[in-house]
């Protein structure tokens, strides 16, 4: 990567901020700034106009989002803030003081009615208010952005924060034995290796111009059942796991069914590599292990 980039975190408190952080130390010449709420409120445009100004970024990579998609029903309008209008805030900042910026979107913008990876084309159908929520930030990227990419991604997990894989470890040590559907299907995402392929597109994109939308997402598909089942597998916690129906276990927002997601133009364009799900997810594992230990 070259020298004296000046790369912007938002969302530096969540999953991928905090990997991004780690990995960022694997980069002195490279200078990180990583923002959350408390030293950049992304939905105030004067906010992000007045630190860019300072910063003068090269690139700002936009981890921040509302991920509560149930509370979402109940907030549509708070999600709609930090994940719409925010964007729109940072991509007029982007093209302001001429920054690339890297967005992160998700499987969860299509209907799940399909039974194909869904491709980048694909025309998005969100049911939830979540959904709709990320939606209107890939559309308010694409009209107001200069230069960018959209990164989607699905099931993002980590040794950070709360996810599916530290609640079922959770659960799985309190209870003899959890319900998980096995009806909606994705890809489970390691957000360290998420981390790992945005720092290693950055060098490709510097110069990018437009917006370009890419999937990225662990390779190999999983029902939430089979996700559950490998935790506990793999932490050899002594707990069953039964298969139920989405109808059998009710929320308040839609999911989608089927979300998983090709990622044949992200390997193409950038050549890179992406681990299987089972393999990152033994790695978290081990890492959450070590840091119990």
């Amino acid at each position: 990567m070259s020298e004296n980039l000046k790369i912007l975190i938002t969302g530096a408190k969540g999953q991928l901020g905090n990997e991004l952080k780690i990995l960022g130390k694997g980069y002195p010449a490279i200078q990180f700034t990583f923002t959350d709420v408390e030293e950049l409120d992304i939905t105030s445009m004067e906010a992000v106009s007045a630190f860019m100004d300072v910063l003068h970024p090269d690139v700002v990579v936009n981890c921040a989002a509302y991920t509560a998609v149930d509370k979402a029903e109940q907030e549509p309008d708070l999600a709609l803030k930090i994940n719409a209008l925010a964007v729109r805030n940072l991509s007029n900042a982007c093209g302001e003081f001429n920054a690339l910026l890297i967005h992160i979107s998700t499987d969860y913008i299509f209907s799940g009615k399909g039974f194909r990876p869904y491709v980048e084309t694909d025309t998005p159908a969100p049911a939830s208010s979540y959904a709709k929520s990320k939606y209107a930030g890939e559309t308010q990227m694409l009209s107001s952005c200069k230069n960018g990419i959209i990164l989607r991604t699905s099931w993002l997990y980590s040794a950070f924060g709360n996810n599916f894989v530290k609640t079922i470890l959770k659960y799985g040590k309190e209870r003899g034995s959890l319900n998980v559907v096995f009806d909606q299907i994705g890809c489970p995402t390691y957000a360290k290796d998420l981390a790992v392929a945005i720092l290693d597109i950055i060098p490709q994109v510097t110069e990018h111009e437009g917006i370009e939308i890419f999937h990225y997402a662990n390779e190999g598909v999983a029902s939430w059942y089979d996700f559950a089942k490998a935790i506990i597998d793999f932490s050899g916690i002594k707990c069953l796991i039964n298969p139920i129906e989405t109808r059998d276990y009710p929320l308040p927002a839609e999911r989608p069914f089927y979300s998983v997601l090709n990622k044949a133009k992200f390997k193409e364009r950038f050549g890179l590599a992406i681990p299987y799900w089972k393999d990152s997810l033994g790695e978290c594992i081990n890492r959450l292990n070590g840091e119990i230990r």
